[in-house]
């Protein structure tokens, strides 16, 4: 006699299939609509290959992913030669004021790129502070912020945090007994970093170049701003996207399939190497940092400072300039507050729009987070682990083709989303659901199933058991990570733009099209407001989570 197997239909089991509807809908299925769509016929959407027989068969297309190519390439070393040796100096070295120059950094790579590509125009355009300065002061013609040149700096000075970030962390756990057995042995203090701690950090910087790479890939803002002719795909995407928008999207959405194909590749190869390459480090004696003397402390303390002063000149720009007299759309003489009465009376609904969406969007990601943050620990099945999987996806998803995702798959009968407030608060708690996730489930770990079990011994149910007892205790965890989820929603500009209607501007989207106005006071008080709200949720964030460090 075979025993009958009695299938459960409880709390969790509800919870799991929910979420894994959430995902095959608002995730797979846009992912699927967007293939599909890459591979139709604009005329009579038949099966074809003609879309990509486009792109490849002409040479401006390859041109732009070659600019993307070399301009992610060239950003990731640059942010790789910045961020490892700052965070090893330090990690290594006494440096006054570390704390401040923690939190500036963290600032500067929390902050949308957009900003700093037009704080970068205010003061390196044509007409530009700096450009200014030089050309009447010294007669010197400075190079332009345009193109190539501008797009590297801007993205490197907003991505080397990353590095920085990851490196410190990874420093923090070598031990200081191996620099010492290699000093023991001969090795110099170039060598000794070179052939033992770089080793030991590779895999953590590996990690950290994948991020930055993929971030400077799907950029948008900072090339649409100050590319001027030198387009890379995201860019590229959204011009076909718009331009087809009387009829259909195919070939930009074949543009999406290829630039999602790359990151997917870049993602695979990075983890495989990783983890062949990975290691655990057990610091029972960390770095203590030293002091330099002389001319060698002076030297480090003027660097480490010069790095991180240009990470923030976009803040303290548009901040300066949001106080600035206008006449009309140009700066004048003086300050006033003419920029801000002007957003309050013409652009309120923007502001309004960014907090109401984004508030919205935080309730439904920090609930989703608690939920797949225990099904995926406590519950372990072959189903949750789709669902763990899952939330990668959002990692190698650049925005705007995010964007075109769902606009492919809801714009029509019987999901009607277009146009919408859903559609682009979907759109946030896809791209910023994995920050509050990823706390979730670290502060999940550290709470003892024994807690649990206590609670159901004395009458609770296991439901009532999480909301009283696993929720409360997870909360300090999930809301410093929701906090990050917060400001990178307030921050998102590349699905937004694509998504937006008059009604659903977000206050990212107003600044970017202040900008291509050259509105520059308006956009400048648009920006400061985002600004101070960054800084005041970070500030919000180390409050809560008790620690000066963003974990990535």
């Amino acid at each position: 006699m075979f025993k009958k197997r009695h299938f459960k239909f409880d709390f969790w089991t509800i919870v799991t299939i929910c979420i894994v509807l959430v995902f095959a809908l608002f995730l797979a299925y846009p992912l699927f609509s967007l293939f599909a769509s890459g591979f139709k016929d604009p005329e009579t959407q038949q099966f074809t290959m003609s879309n990509f027989a486009k792109f490849f068969g002409k040479k401006y297309y390859l041109r732009t992913l070659g600019h993307s190519f070399l301009v992610t390439a060239c950003t990731t070393v640059l942010a790789v030669a910045i961020g490892a040796p700052l965070a090893y100096a330090t990690t290594v070295f006494k440096i006054r004021g570390k704390g401040l120059v923690d939190i500036l950094v963290i600032i500067s790579m929390l902050s949308p790129p957009f900003i700093g590509a037009y704080s970068w125009i205010i003061l390196g355009g044509r007409s530009g502070t700096i450009t200014e300065f030089f050309k009447n002061v010294f007669g010197i013609v400075t190079p332009s912020i345009y193109g190539f040149g501008g797009i590297l700096l801007v993205l490197t000075l907003r991505l080397y945090p990353f590095i920085y970030l990851y490196t410190k962390g990874a420093l923090k756990n070598v031990d200081v007994s191996l620099s010492e057995a290699a000093e023991s042995l001969g090795c110099s203090g170039f060598k000794k970093v070179t052939t033992v701690i770089l080793p030991l950090i590779a895999p953590t910087i590996l990690a950290g170049s994948l991020l930055v790479f993929m971030n400077a890939l799907a950029d948008f803002g900072t090339p649409m701003l100050i590319g001027e002719g030198y387009t890379v795909m995201p860019v590229l995407i959204y011009s076909e996207f718009i331009s087809e928008m009387g009829g259909q999207a195919n070939f930009a959405a074949a543009l999406a399939v290829i630039l999602v194909v790359i990151t997917g590749i870049m993602f695979l190869a990075q983890k495989y190497i990783v983890n062949r390459k990975s290691f655990t480090m057990s610091s029972l004696r960390p770095i203590q940092a030293s002091k330099l003397h002389g001319i060698k402390n002076t030297l480090l303390h003027l660097g480490v400072y010069a790095i991180v002063l240009l990470s923030v000149v976009p803040q303290i720009t548009v901040i300066y300039t949001s106080f600035k007299a206008t006449k009309g759309a140009m700066f004048a003489d003086g300050f006033s507050l003419d920029s801000y009465k002007s957003i309050f009376k013409n652009l309120g609904t923007p502001i309004i729009n960014t907090y109401k969406f984004g508030l919205i969007a935080l309730v439904i990601i920090i609930v989703m987070a608690m939920f797949i943050a225990y099904i995926t620990t406590r519950r372990k099945s072959w189903l949750t682990n789709v669902i763990d999987s899952m939330t990668m996806f959002p990692y190698i998803i650049p925005g705007s083709v995010l964007g075109i995702t769902l606009l492919l798959a809801f714009n029509d009968k019987p999901i009607l989303l277009s146009g919408t407030a859903t559609i682009i608060i979907i759109a946030f708690v896809v791209r910023r659901l994995p920050y509050t996730l990823r706390s979730s489930a670290a502060i999940l770990y550290q709470i003892s199933p024994s807690m649990e079990e206590a609670a159901i011994s004395l009458g609770d149910s296991p439901v009532k058991t999480f909301f009283k007892v696993t929720a409360v205790m997870m909360l300090p965890g999930v809301m410093s990570g929701a906090i990050l989820s917060w400001i990178t929603i307030i921050n998102e500009l590349s699905s937004s733009v694509i998504l937006y209607t008059g009604k659903t501007r977000t206050m990212s989207v107003a600044i970017y099209t202040e900008v291509i106005r050259a509105s520059y006071g308006t956009a400048a008080a648009l920006a400061s407001i985002l600004t101070v709200t960054t800084i005041a949720s970070l500030l919000l964030f180390f409050k809560l989570s008790g620690s000066k460090e963003v974990k990535l």
